[in-house]
């Protein structure tokens, strides 16, 4: 009784979410009352509080979002648009499925989706919309590179997988490669396609990021926007070791690197700073709050273990459930981990007893997860780039579904064989 009920829960809040409610007021509601009905209405509480010093997303959305007001202040994101402008004008066709394959390049570099599409987003998506692309689909086009994370060793499924599967953890990356280079290529394809169907890749007016044809560009006020995203990926590669840092200190760096080339009011470009941490916190993290309170709920009324438990205990099902299991479970909780660790510890370890091989179906666990957080209303990493695009994170999942879903499929394929 209290799984059903648990269901319909979900698809009153998915109702009340796509019909555009405030989403930290459905995802909060939503949740206390599951926890409530489940009888442990301090887990939603507690999931309140948990939340709010998530420190680490904390210090990458707040600090991206500072910086991004600053480059707004200064307007060193308008010379970056304009000098585009005329490459733009020539490749237009290779704007969206340039930037789906440059976040998931940069997301290899720095695995963290949050933080990628923090960092990404505050390049791509003020670019894209002052091109005239809308911000729902520039928000979209961000969102769809996310999981190049699956190409980092240091992810923690690759270890896990290598472990016990008994390879090299580059053994698990080599074999899973091919699959998501070809997800990555459907992804960026289908994008597109609905972005021109839906006529959304042109004819957007993004007020003060208008590309302007008299306007004279200051080539270093034009680079300001892109040094903390080059800080990180050289840092995090090794090319550059010593500049390994985490993002709030890219963000300042560039921040101060920007207050000496355009040599503007010091208050009140910290002011701005300041007011973008604000922001982010209210507009974006205030939703991502919403929804830790959300998944508490499910887990207290235990929706998210009889998931699990179902995908286990059906053999006969057990190769669609390594994909779509931890993919479902992935979309409905904003994160895939859960579902792919769960399932990779208790049934990967018999994948021949499956006819498959240990590798075989923990790459399939571990994509299907990356990918159903990929399009989740609520995962971190769309909350952001809708945040940065000031959309509703339902806007943005409207758009991938369809792209990363024929992504799985193609991927699935690929490993299968």
């Amino acid at each position: 009784m209290m799984i059903w009920a648990g269901i319909v829960m979900v698809l009153v809040t998915i109702y009340f979410l796509v019909k555009r409610y405030d989403a930290r007021l459905v995802l909060l509601a939503s949740g206390i009352i599951m926890a409530s009905v489940a009888g442990t209405p301090m887990e939603a509480f507690a999931a309140f509080s948990k939340s709010m010093t998530n420190s680490g997303l904390i210090q990458a959305v707040c600090s991206v979002m500072g910086f991004a007001m600053v480059m707004r202040y200064t307007k060193c994101d308008k010379h970056l648009i304009n000098l585009m402008a005329n490459g733009l004008s020539k490749f237009r066709p290779l704007l969206i499925p340039g930037v789906v394959l440059g976040t998931f390049a940069i997301n290899i570099a720095l695995p963290s989706a949050a933080g990628t599409a923090a960092a990404a987003g505050a390049i791509f998506v003020p670019l894209m919309m002052g091109a005239g692309i809308h911000p729902a689909m520039a928000a979209a086009a961000v969102k769809c590179g996310t999981y190049g994370s699956m190409l980092n060793p240091g992810l923690a499924h690759n270890p896990f997988v290598a472990k016990i599967a008994g390879v090299d953890v580059m053994d698990v990356i080599a074999f899973q490669y091919k699959a998501n280079i070809t997800s990555l290529i459907v992804a960026a394809v289908l994008i597109t396609l609905i972005a021109y169907y839906r006529k959304e890749h042109k004819g957007y007016t993004a007020e003060g990021l208008e590309i302007e044809g008299s306007f004279k560009v200051n080539v270093l006020y034009a680079c300001m926007p892109i040094l903390p995203i080059l800080i990180l990926i050289l840092g995090s590669s090794g090319v550059v070791p010593e500049f390994k840092m985490d993002v709030p200190a890219a963000m300042i760096i560039g921040s101060i690197l920007a207050l000496l080339a355009t040599r503007t009011n010091p208050v009140n470009l910290t002011n701005a700073f300041f007011d973008g941490m604000g922001k982010a916190y209210a507009d974006i993290l205030g939703i991502i709050i919403a929804a830790g309170v959300f998944v508490s709920g499910l887990t207290s009324m235990g929706l998210v273990k009889t998931f699990i438990s179902a995908m286990i205990d059906n053999p006969a099902i057990v190769k669609i459930c390594a994909a779509m299991g931890p993919f479902l479970l992935g979309f409905i909780t904003g994160s895939g981990d859960a579902a792919t660790f769960a399932f990779n510890e208790a049934v990967t370890p018999h994948a021949v007893d499956f006819g498959m091989t240990s590798l075989q179906m923990g790459s399939m666990s571990t994509l299907g997860g990356t990918l159903g957080r990929t399009i989740s209303p609520i995962a971190g990493a769309t909350i952001i780039v809708a945040g940065i695009a000031g959309v509703n994170p339902m806007e943005v999942t409207k758009r991938n579904g369809l792209p990363i879903v024929f992504a799985m499929i193609a991927g699935m394929l690929v490993l299968a064989m």
